[in-house]
């Protein structure tokens, strides 16, 4: 009564065996899945520059593209899109965003919010989903600082120059008074001795 079941056993062990062996020379040979591939993870920007997130994916069927923007501000949805199909951007990159057929998009006027995560995401319509992130970094522009110190030191060398000329005058002033008091002092003095003279 027992060899009957252990040779049904052996049997189903061998046809699960050719069954998985089958199923995985099957998925070798069918390309499947999405790819997704970013070439440049890290972008720096100065402010009121476009810049170009990019990315290249494949994959056998349509294919979904999403991407987000993850800050301390919090996370936004940009663009929604499929390929072929719809394009869905969101309302507050409405004039900021263009999408591009390759999953790439172009982020045009940044500001120092734009900076932060970029979340890209790729789902097949399997379901079969691949992920990439590129990290923005946005800098203020480096001669408006240049131009506010300048313009900083114009005005310290404009007060020093009007206090410098304010000292001049004052020490000129002292000195004209100083010699009038000695002109007046040495009148005077003149003027007892030919008294005391005149006395005598």
């Amino acid at each position: 009564l027992m060899r009957p079941l252990q040779g049904c056993r052996g049997r189903g062990v061998v046809v699960g065996t050719v069954t998985l062996c089958l199923a995985a020379g099957w998925a070798l040979q069918t390309p499947g899945g999405v790819s997704l591939v970013v070439p440049q993870p890290n972008i720096n920007a100065t402010v009121a520059q476009n810049i170009l997130l990019s990315v290249e994916y494949s994959c056998r069927g349509v294919a979904t593209i999403e991407w987000k923007h993850v800050s301390s501000w919090g996370t936004t949805s940009i663009v929604e899109w499929r390929s072929g199909n719809y394009v869905n951007i969101s309302t507050v990159y409405k004039d900021r965003v263009t999408a591009f057929e390759n999953g790439s998009i172009q982020l045009r006027n940044v500001g120092m919010r734009d900076a932060g995560y970029y979340f890209v995401t790729v789902t097949e319509e399997h379901g079969t989903s691949a992920y990439g992130t590129i990290i923005v970094n946005v800098y203020e522009i480096i001669y408006e600082d240049l131009h506010f110190v300048a313009v900083l030191f114009a005005f310290l060398a404009a007060v020093s120059a009007i206090l410098i000329c304010f000292m001049w005058l004052c020490n000129k002033s002292l000195h004209l008074f100083q010699k009038k008091t000695t002109h007046k002092l040495t009148a005077s003095t003149t003027e007892e001795i030919e008294l005391e003279t005149i006395e005598c």
